[in-house]
This record gives structure tokens, C-alpha cells and sequence, in this order.
């Protein structure tokens, strides 16, 4: 007997990266036909004599509290230490200092090295680090920073200035938006064509590039109505409430563990409540 996989007939668009690679697998193996694009490339900061700096210091044991924003920081910093022959110690150094988290995702990147956040944001939002942080005392202690890309992430910042909190930043990596332009360009075609049948959105990166693309082709309100035609997926709050703005509706989302598991299963069970009339 012949069991039909869960996402038969679907086709399901992601953006491109190394660390998709397992969502594709994902989606794959469930039956799904999944389109590709490189919305965004990550690369190290170019400014390696600033991180270099700050890794000494962390090595140092000169930050009582490191806050962690994203998974990417982790693995970027992580690099940049096997780079300056600071691996050992920096290792050590994580172990060591107080962690406090965004969300999931800066917790699944510490796993690689045994260890865990001490705290996580009551929200994986800047919103839920600042709460968390807010039940802290931190008066006489040094903060440490991870920020993502080059976004300075003035709300936290003004939040310690106004607290008057000791803190450093670091940002460990940046995104290259303008690369592959033209690829980005003919995937909103096939977004606004409705030639997929989903749209999967794991950072809210992808969203603002894609506006970007949009904007400078003159179709973005194209984009946000197709986008509405298809069953959209997003990996977590941030997203939905960035695309909420743009009046797109997301219609796949993780109740509370937001990772990729859960979203698939969401996605799943979305789909068997709302089959395809036609393949």
C-alpha cells in the first residue's frame, strides 16, 4: 500500500543558506517540491582587530554577563577564536560567564559547547531581553553585548545607558544584501506569479530584503497581496509581527519552541486541516 507523504504537491519556498540545508531536508522528505533563493549572505565582520580586542577582554574574564541575541553570534565569535588561536579559552570563558539569551536559537548554538543559557528573554525579542534583564541587579557588573549584524539595536543600548549598566558590544558579523540581485529579483517573480504554493521565513532579514528587491522594482504592494495568496510560514514571533505591518497574514507559526521542528510540524498539521483542492 502507497502512503502519501504529508507535503505532496506542495511547493515551498525558502531562503538559501548553508544552515537551511536541514530544512530543505526537512521539507523534502515529506514530499514537498522545495524552491530556493539567497536572500541574504552572512559574513565575518570585517573589522577583526575590534573582535580580536573583545575576545581578549572575554578570555579575560572582563565580562561578569554576556548577552546572546542570536545563534549566528555564537558560531561567528566561535570562529573568529579557532582563527586567533583562542579556542581553549574562549570555551572556558563561556562556561564561565553568565549567559542571557534571546531565545531558542542562541541556546541551540551554546549546546555545542556543553553549555546553556543561565536566562532567557521572557520573549525572543529585544522587548523579552530588557524584561529579563529588568529583574536583574547589575550595578557593578561589565555586560557584554553580541549584537547581529550591523543593526545597533538602539532599544537595548538605551535601555543600559539609562540604567546606567556598564556594557560593551560586539557584532561579530554582517549581511551582504546586495548580492545576488538578480536572483532575488526573478524569486519575486515567482513569489507575485503565486508559482509556489508557501513561503517560509526563518529571519526578519529575508522580509526586509525582500521588501528592498520589491521596493526597487515598484511592485512591493504586489509582493505583500501574493504573499497573502500563499500560506506563509514563519519561524517566529519577530517575523509575524514584522510581516503583520506589511498586511501580510502568517498562517504557520510554532505555538512556543520556536525552531524549525516545530514549524514543520505546524506547517504538517496546517495541511492536512487545509488540503489542496488540485495538485
Amino acid at each position: 500500500m502507497t502512503t502519501t507523504l504529508p507535503l505532496n504537491g506542495w511547493k515551498i519556498a525558502i531562503p538559501e543558506s548553508r544552515q537551511l540545508d536541514v530544512l530543505t531536508n526537512m521539507l523534502d522528505v515529506r514530499g514537498a517540491h522545495v524552491t530556493r533563493c539567497p536572500l541574504v549572505a552572512i559574513h565575518d565582520s570585517p573589522n577583526e582587530a575590534d573582535i580580536k580586542h573583545w575576545l581578549i577582554d572575554f578570555c579575560a574574564g572582563k565580562y561578569d554577563d554576556l548577552v546572546i541575541l542570536t545563534g549566528e553570534g555564537i558560531r561567528r565569535l566561535s570562529g573568529f577564536a579557532e582563527r586567533f588561536d583562542m579556542t581553549p579559552q574562549w570555551q572556558t570563558a563561556l562556561q564561565n560567564v553568565r549567559k542571557i539569551a534571546r531565545g531558542p536559537k542562541p541556546a541551540s548554538a551554546l549546546r555545542v559547547f556543553s553549555t546553556k543559557p543561565d536566562l532567557l528573554g521572557t520573549a525572543p525579542t529585544t522587548e523579552g531581553v530588557i524584561a529579563t534583564l529588568d529583574t536583574l541587579d547589575l550595578s557593578g557588573r561589565h555586560v557584554a553585548v553580541q549584537l547581529y549584524g550591523e543593526e545597533p539595536n538602539t532599544i537595548l543600548q538605551n535601555y543600559l545607558k539609562n540604567k546606567h549598566i556598564h556594557y560593551t558590544i560586539v557584532a561579530p558579523y554582517i549581511y551582504a544584501s546586495d548580492t545576488e540581485t538578480k536572483k532575488v529579483e526573478d524569486f519575486l517573480r515567482i513569489l507575485i506569479n503565486q508559482d509556489v504554493d508557501a513561503m517560509v521565513f526563518t529571519s526578519v532579514v529575508q522580509v526586509k530584503r525582500l521588501k528592498n528587491v520589491a521596493k526597487g522594482l515598484d511592485c512591493e504592494q504586489k509582493l505583500w497581496d501574493a504573499l497573502n495568496g500563499l500560506c506563509v510560514v514563519s519561524v517566529g514571533p519577530v517575523i509575524t509581527e514584522l510581516l503583520a505591518t506589511y498586511g501580510v497574514d502568517v498562517k504557520v507559526m510554532p505555538d512556543e519552541k520556536f525552531f524549525m521542528k516545530p514549524m514543520v510540524r505546524k506547517l504538517v498539521k496546517y495541511i492536512e486541516e487545509n488540503p489542496k483542492t488540485s495538485t
